[in-house]
């Protein structure tokens, strides 16, 4: 997979935006959940790779795995869904910092995966999902022969 310095650029903008993020009154306004592509970092992720997989963990306590969609397109994984309101009005907020509604997020893939293998687990507040590397985007081993 060919590196796209434009994508680099926006990821690294992204970056620097977020730790900023949260200073001055802006970051006091903002909403937790924000639709949209890849804006905010809910769920947050880990993502791994191995010979075989690349590996997507995302912590999601609260979120009934009902309420979620996952989808793997040209190199791209994107996990959508909502946490609801658990409110029933009845109670006076003194703080709140877990947001609820819908979110997105998008993850760029390593490597080519084999979209029809993968696999998605929920399991104690933890989604993960195991993408099988596509058999062309392995490295292929060739043999030398000498003269």
């Amino acid at each position: 997979m060919a590196i796209d310095i434009f994508r680099e650029m926006e990821d690294l903008r992204r970056e620097i935006d977020g730790v900023f993020k949260g200073y001055g009154a802006r970051g006091l306004l903002e909403p937790s959940f924000i639709p949209g592509v890849g804006l905010q970092r809910f769920p947050q992720v880990n993502l791994a790779q191995d010979e075989n997989h690349v590996y997507a963990e995302f912590l999601m306590p609260g979120i009934d795995p009902k309420d979620l969609e996952l989808t793997v397109m040209r190199g791209v994984l994107t996990l959508s869904g909502e946490r609801k309101d658990q409110t029933d009005g009845k109670k006076t907020w003194h703080r709140r910092e877990r947001g609820h509604g819908k979110f997105m997020r998008t993850i760029e893939l390593p490597c080519e995966v084999d979209a029809d293998k993968v696999v998605a687990k929920y399991n104690n507040g933890i989604l993960l999902v195991t993408l099988p590397i596509h058999e062309k985007a392995k490295p292929k081993k060739i043999s030398i022969k000498a003269h």
